[in-house]
């Protein structure tokens, strides 16, 4: 899922209104990446699409780490606070996902206890989520944050009121989600039936019986053939390319294909909430399946004790990182944001984290294709500063249950 898009953001999607309004002619890709910019200019994630855990064995994280990571929907760095870090560093160019951090960060704060967070980042149709917001929520924010989640939307409801009912189900991605299950209708299959599998006997029963025929519908065929068509999920024109790349056919539906296949059979619906969302669009009862590790008992209290620890900024990370002091960095996350960067942007990325890292840092990342995506393009100097762990990358690759990616990579910094 993208979350640094280079020279993408208000001004550009300014520029895609201003060439529409003035009937400028833009070419085929250009007019694909300026839409993307625009829809990117929303809510995309209501969460993120990589697995803490993954990460966070990548890392080896240990107390006392200090991390820059990519915010997304914000479910990473309040998994990373379970492990006791120093400090952590957010980083995103979407003000959206600014807000969204900060608010969730707030909540662990100053909500009364477990039951209340678990309630509100949870669990569907909570009125109460909208009086918790304003007693314990509202008064600690700064007031940017504040205003954004007091906003009201077209229908005269606060933003803040989509936790009231299923804050999942909204952003550039629930409703990408949703249409994906309109059009698995359309031909007759009710996704989430997958939920009431209770093996991974039974679950890939029922992704061949049901999802993978889906895949050889001419109307879904030629819809997944449109760049467009995956925009909901993130993925923009570049990354598009990436993916199609895999595919002996060149094209995308056979990569989707198996993707949401070791999405739907590779895990149990019970340790994978993931699959919850794309097949439920929700998260698991109690009596059904576990919620991610942050929203979890046992480590409410670190969270919430070491919340304040976190920094979030709305800035690239190459920009943060040019203002820290040498060797001050010990961790990085970057997602999948490297693979549509250009070799010069890519360079100037790791020319700041080369300057930064501790002897032993790590740098994990993923990518839509299998092979790392820096490999051959950084200039020598930078490239031989690191060690790509391939073991353990393509080992943990495969226990990611969030499953969309091709590769995942660990990078360590040589002493």
């Amino acid at each position: 899922m993208t979350e640094i898009v280079p020279d993408a953001g208000f001004g550009k999607n300014r520029k895609l209104k201003s060439a529409l309004l003035q009937h400028r002619p833009l070419s085929r890709q250009g007019f694909s990446e300026r839409l993307f910019g625009l829809l990117f200019s929303g809510l995309v994630y209501p969460q993120i699409w990589e697995d803490p855990a993954v990460d966070m064995e990548a890392m080896q994280l240990q107390p006392g780490h200090r991390i820059v990571t990519i915010g997304s929907g914000g479910c990473n760095m309040l998994a990373y606070l379970s492990r006791k870090p120093e400090r952590i560093d957010v980083v995103d160019l979407n003000p959206h996902h600014i807000a969204l951090n900060r608010m969730k960060l707030a909540a662990f704060r100053h909500l009364p206890d477990h039951a209340s967070i678990a309630r509100f980042m949870a669990e569907e149709q909570q009125s109460e989520n909208i009086r918790l917001f304003d007693s314990h929520i509202a008064p600690n924010l700064d007031e940017a944050t504040r205003r954004y989640w007091n906003a009201r939307n077209l229908t005269g409801r606060r933003r803040i009121a989509v936790f009231a009912r299923n804050f999942y189900r909204t952003g550039l991605l629930g409703r990408f989600i949703a249409v994906s299950h309109m059009l698995a209708r359309l031909h007759g299959v009710k996704l989430n039936g997958l939920i009431e599998a209770r093996t991974l006997d039974e679950q890939r029963q029922f992704f061949d019986a049901h999802i993978a025929p889906l895949f050889d519908k001419p109307a879904i065929r030629w819809l997944t053939n449109r760049k467009s068509s995956l925009f909901g999920l993130g993925i923009p024109p570049q990354q598009y390319d990436e993916l199609a790349s895999v595919s002996q056919t060149g094209t995308i539906a056979p990569v989707l294909r198996e993707r949401l296949e070791k999405l739907a059979c590779h895990f149990p619906m019970q340790e994978n909430y993931f699959a919850w969302q794309a097949f439920a669009r929700r998260y698991p009862r109690a009596d059904e399946g576990a919620l991610p590790d942050y929203l979890k008992a046992d480590y409410y209290e670190t969270i919430r004790d070491h919340a304040a620890c976190v920094q979030v900024h709305h800035e690239s990370f190459t920009v943060l990182l040019s203002g820290k002091q040498a060797g001050s960095v010990d961790r990085f996350v970057l997602l999948d944001a490297q693979d549509w960067m250009t070799d010069r942007q890519l360079n100037a990325l790791w020319t700041e984290i080369s300057r930064t890292a501790t002897p032993g840092a790590r740098v994990i990342f993923r990518t839509a294709a299998e092979k790392s995506v820096i490999e051959g393009r950084l200039q020598p100097a930078i490239a031989g500063q690191w060690t790509y762990l391939a073991e353990p990358s393509a080992a943990l690759h495969l226990k990611d249950r969030s499953a969309i990616y091709g590769g995942f990579h660990i990078y360590e910094k040589r002493a």
